[in-house]
């Protein structure tokens, strides 16, 4: 099977556009607590009461919390200013799930459906349901006034504050919904079928597309018909579903969310009882079969009805480390950098075998595409959408047309109105971590930031002073942080120019992650010259025959350094629909 005889059509939409916003993280700033008095912290600046997270919290974490409310609404202006009325989110779109953000979320869609015709589709992530049932939960590190944490949770007794934090504010609106809350709350942005959708199916129903109507759909919808059991005795959701919101269009947004008991002799309405759901792919291959035969199922359908099929949903099926993942496991280990989320092989070949040609997908935060090309020549092209929360935000946008060709154009989000809003307030926070001799205080030059791009380049600078310095192992660790690529030749036997003195091993270490988190995206960031010396030290190590530990893990960090600038098109790029040839287009 090919990727033409998937999309050829004579009833497709021409010039079918769909946005995909992946891992938006939304905190609703201005939401309210519907049964507690607290309104959030006031901000000095604007006179309005926000529920933000501290700065230290969003700098130690993969994904900020604050700004990035910000720029979805920039991200769905940007939409909107191209006139495109198809929009997806493959899953991660609130923090965690809770009633606070989702509502705001509900919110955000609803404006945007009614002021520009936008029809939104959602898929499940791991962090929205964070399991299958409602759990009681929340932060501690909201901020309040003077600059101290304040702690929000939903059921007393779950944290105890300390003396330099506010007294722990009470609300339900804090819990993190399940399925349930999930889907009421969200069920008119795909979960449900429309009264104008052609078409709304689910891997449970048993109508044929010549006899689907509405009535059949929403009884189809019910979360009491989208069960299975996950494993014997525990029986969760699972919210997949197919939609043709216009004709010759098929979405199918797949819940790859597994939740596996904890304890198989446990309660299985226990919502404590259960694993989260990070791992994707991996735990669908071995507890959710029928979703493989069920993709089976709408990709032969679609081809036989000339339907353009594109599925999406929140976990990668293809390496996204440009296949660098082996090399990675030996320098850092399994359980570093994330590396136990990367997808099984088996995974890219089960979905592609099933006739799943091009998947849009998030979850990592990053930018990238991977392909994989079956024996018998099924092709798979996983499109790994970046986060608006992490740097280098942005969206995909997806042009089918009836050139035979699909068109993939990746739009970054570097200017975002008010993103600076927030900064009275961190600057608060700043002052009182200055004043109890916190030991782990953030660089004050984030707030330097003129641009959100710059903003989210600050964001990972931090991430990776304050968190992720901890997954290098030494040697190479401590000769990174102390040397300049002068010394990182030698220990190659090559030379640089005297030039490469003014280069630390700091630098190319924070470069490699800019790559890895953004791909072709990242080279706005990285000075021309390093570019160039990393090539030269890539060549020289790869040919190296390492006679020490820390020549060993150089070579291996620079030939993952050299998969990252090798990957596959990430920026705006064309899928051939005849060939299944990805060309570039950067």
């Amino acid at each position: 099977m090919t990727l033409y005889s998937c999309f050829l059509s004579n009833t497709r939409a021409q010039e079918t556009q769909i946005a995909f916003l992946a891992d938006v993280h939304l905190q609703d700033l201005y939401g309210d607590l519907s049964d507690s008095d607290y309104q959030g912290v006031l901000n000095p600046a604007t006179g309005k009461y926000t529920y933000l997270r501290t700065m230290a919290s969003q700098l130690h974490s993969t994904r900020i919390f604050n700004e990035n409310y910000f720029a979805f609404l920039a991200a769905l202006d940007a939409i909107a200013a191209r006139n495109i009325k198809l929009v997806a989110l493959p899953g991660d779109y609130t923090d965690d799930g809770q009633p606070l953000h989702v509502r705001g979320l509900a919110r955000i869609l609803h404006q945007y459906e009614k002021e520009y015709g936008m029809q939104f589709f959602i898929t499940t992530g791991n962090h929205d349901p964070v399991g299958p049932f409602l759990q009681d939960s929340g932060k501690r590190d909201f901020l309040g006034s003077e600059g101290k944490a304040q702690p929000i949770f939903s059921k007393a007794g779950m944290y105890t504050a300390s003396e330099d934090e506010h007294a722990v504010v009470l609300s339900k609106d804090l819990a993190k919904m399940g399925y349930d809350g999930i889907l009421n709350e969200l069920k008119d942005f795909g979960f449900f079928p429309k009264r104008s959708d052609l078409y709304w199916a689910t891997p449970f129903n048993t109508f044929s597309y010549e006899s689907y109507s509405y009535k059949k759909g929403m009884k189809a919808a019910q979360l009491a018909n989208r069960t299975y059991e996950v494993t014997e005795g525990f029986t969760v959701p699972d919210v997949s579903y197919v939609v043709e919101p216009v004709e010759g269009l098929w979405l199918m947004a797949i819940d790859g969310d597994v939740y596996l008991p904890k304890d198989a002799s446990g309660n299985p309405t226990d919502p404590t009882n259960y694993h989260g759901a990070s791992l994707g792919y991996n735990n669908v291959l071995r507890n959710k079969q029928h979703l493989i035969t069920w993709a089976k199922q709408i990709a032969d359908e679609a081809k036989q009805r000339h339907k353009t099929l594109i599925a999406f949903s929140h976990f990668p099926m293809v390496d996204f480390n440009d296949d660098a993942t082996p090399i990675l496991k030996e320098l850092l280990g399994t359980n570093k950098w994330q590396l136990q989320r990367v997808p099984d092989e088996a995974v890219a070949k089960a979905f592609a075998e099933a006739g799943i040609q091009i998947h849009v997908a998030g979850h990592m935060h990053i930018n990238d595409t991977g392909v994989r090309t079956t024996e018998s020549g099924e092709t798979l092209v996983n499109i790994q959408t970046p986060s608006l929360a992490a740097y280098r935000p942005g969206f995909k946008i997806l042009t089918i047309n009836n050139s035979n060709q699909v068109q993939i154009e990746t739009v970054t989000i570097d200017s975002v109105p008010h993103f600076k809003e927030l900064f009275p307030l961190y600057e608060t926070e700043y002052q009182h971590l200055q004043a109890t001799n916190h030991p782990h205080i953030w660089n004050k030059e984030v707030l330097q930031a003129q641009t959100y791009h710059d903003f989210m380049l600050w964001h990972l600078k931090e991430l990776v002073r304050l968190r992720f310095l901890n997954d290098w192992p030494e040697p190479i660790k401590s000769f990174l942080l102390e040397n300049s690529l002068q010394q990182l030749a030698v220990q190659a036997d090559v030379q640089l120019s005297d030039n490469a003195a003014n280069h630390t091993g700091y630098d190319v270490l924070l470069d490699f992650y800019k790559l890895r988190n953004a791909d072709v995206l990242a080279l706005d960031d990285i000075d021309p010259q390093a570019l160039q010396y990393y090539k030269q030290l890539i060549q020289a190590y790869k040919i190296l025959a390492p006679q020490t530990e820390l020549q060993t893990q150089l070579q291996q960090f620079f030939i993952s350094l050299d998969a990252f600038l090798q990957g596959a098109p990430a920026k705006n790029f064309t899928v051939d629909l005849e060939t299944g040839k990805i060309s570039g287009n950067e």
